[in-house]
């Protein structure tokens, strides 16, 4: 007999976990106990699943444990149900549950179930975990009453309502999946190919790419997904992500990308097919002296300021790409303009690797009002594109609902259509020779190079343009100039409120 779930029924339950922890835990810190315990159920009741099937077939006890232990080994006394009925001291239980997993699955689960403080009673007394068990053990998580799509798609919401919930920490583990769909589209990801995140979060964006294959009926289990995500609690939350969504080709390293990119092969960092990143945005604290000597080469823009760290990781991700390879990296818009970034970005534009830079509207980001851009680069251009470089502003392509906004389906559509025509579309879409930018001074700003709505007109009457934002939009399109002043003034603005 099953226990089949419903999308919305699974759902209830997983949020119901984390309303337990209510009142003991910080909200920001409810992924670090609910994912592990969501992982560790699966895997008891998968585990107990295939036991069951082969003791039916074989009516060998040793041979159906063999059985279940081939996809992940459950060691004796880790196994979820003797947790379960652990009378006391329950976070000393599940703590050496996990570590004896861990180390009894030493390549796939190494560090797995991250480091959360389980045996500190004061935050986690037993009673409240004894709760969590129970609430946790009134479905059975098996595949046939919970298929990989389901559970991965309630491990999703899950990540999503964590990141409602915690407000300011969350754009460090959680991207706006709606942009993060657009940008799968426009790169198209193709069964077979290497993808590769070096700031993965929580996966969504190699998740996002494996379902965009699954989505135009490739064989997804081909993809090779690779990330790497400095946050220890983050990287294995992404781990036990494509774990959930039945993901078997993948690696996670944990690790600080710019001072220790940990993909490589033979002395040469690895290069990949498709590339996604969302990098955090102008860092200051990053080794620029280190930079200047990179042993891996990927200082051949340049080296950036040592409070903008934009194009160490732009210039780690271009050198990250095959000779096939193309990548979609979300970033300030400072990077298209900044004067103090001007050479890198001429250097660029020569090389002819920018493909599209795209405008987005604001607040698509948590906490954050401001604007991003998606730029997307090419190391083989098709023919066509060639000595072109296209730019969409899809600033009005949104939707607000409460204080977030996404991005509808006709939104991401249009955007992604516009983007595969490679053609002029008045005041959404312009293709510009490399001759015009240079003309520029090789400055990227959409404004520049499209007129979109809101602009000001002749006289500078900015009544119907929405504001100071849509002035500011009018001021940076008149000349390359007045782009330079306002980064000046964004930079002062940064400083002044400590960013």
């Amino acid at each position: 007999m099953t226990d089949r779930l419903t999308q919305s029924e699974l759902e209830s339950y997983l949020w119901g976990a984390a309303t337990i922890l209510r009142g003991l835990v910080d909200a920001g810190d409810y992924k670090q106990y609910i994912f592990p315990l969501l992982f560790y159920k699966r895997l008891s009741d998968v585990w107990d699943a295939e036991y069951v099937e082969a003791l039916v077939d074989t009516d060998d006890a040793d041979y159906a444990r063999a059985m279940a232990d081939e996809r992940f080994v459950i060691p004796a006394g880790a196994h979820w149900n003797e947790v379960r009925d652990t009378p006391k001291d329950v976070g000393k239980a599940i703590q050496t549950a996990f570590r004896s997993i861990e180390a009894a699955n030493p390549v796939k689960l190494d560090g797995i179930f991250g480091d959360a403080p389980w045996t500190n009673k004061e935050r986690l007394p037993d009673h409240t975990l004894k709760n969590l068990l129970e609430h946790f053990a009134k479905h059975t998580l098996s595949l046939a009453n919970v298929p990989e799509d389901e559970l991965g798609n309630g491990y999703e919401f899950l990540i999503k309502k964590f990141a409602d919930d915690s407000g300011h920490t969350a754009q460090e583990f959680y991207t706006n999946r709606t942009v993060v769909h657009l940008m799968v589209q426009m790169l198209e990801p193709q069964a077979g190919e290497r993808i590769y995140d070096p700031t993965c979060g929580t996966g969504g964006m190699l998740i996002s790419a494996l379902d965009e294959v699954k989505r135009k009926g490739g064989e997804y289990r081909t993809l090779k997904l690779y990330g790497q995500e400095r946050n220890h609690m983050t990287a294995s939350i992404a781990r036990m992500n494509l774990a959930l969504h039945g993901v078997d080709d993948f690696a996670v390293a944990r690790g600080d990308t710019l001072e220790n990119p940990v993909f490589s092969e033979h002395d040469r960092l690895a290069t990949f097919d498709v590339v996604l990143a969302n990098p955090p945005y102008s860092i200051k604290q990053w080794n620029r002296e280190a930079w200047q000597s990179d042993s891996w080469g990927r200082n051949f823009l340049g080296t950036p300021p040592q409070g903008r760290a934009d194009y160490a990781f732009f210039q780690h991700i271009l050198k990250s790409l095959s000779a096939s390879g193309r990548c979609a990296i979300l970033f300030p818009h400072g990077v298209l303009f900044r004067k103090e970034e001007a050479d890198m970005r001429q250097k660029l534009v020569n090389a002819d690797l920018v493909d599209c830079v795209l405008g987005l509207g604001p607040n698509l980001f948590y906490n954050s009002p401001m604007e991003a851009c998606i730029v997307i680069c090419r190391i083989n251009k098709p023919a066509e594109r060639r000595g072109r470089v296209q730019f969409i502003n899809a600033v009005d392509e949104v939707t607000r609902e409460r204080s977030m906004s996404y991005l509808k389906p006709e939104h991401q559509e249009r955007i992604a259509d516009a983007y595969h025509a490679f053609a002029d579309m008045d005041g959404f879409a312009k293709v510009a020779t490399l001759d015009e930018i240079r003309a520029k001074d090789g400055n990227l700003s959409i404004p520049l190079y499209v007129r979109g709505k809101g602009v000001s007109d002749e006289k500078g009457d900015y009544s119907a343009a929405g504001g100071l934002t849509e002035a500011v939009r009018a001021w940076e399109e008149s000349s390359i100039e007045v782009s330079k002043t306002l980064e000046n003034l964004l930079t002062e603005l940064e400083n002044q409120n400590g960013i």
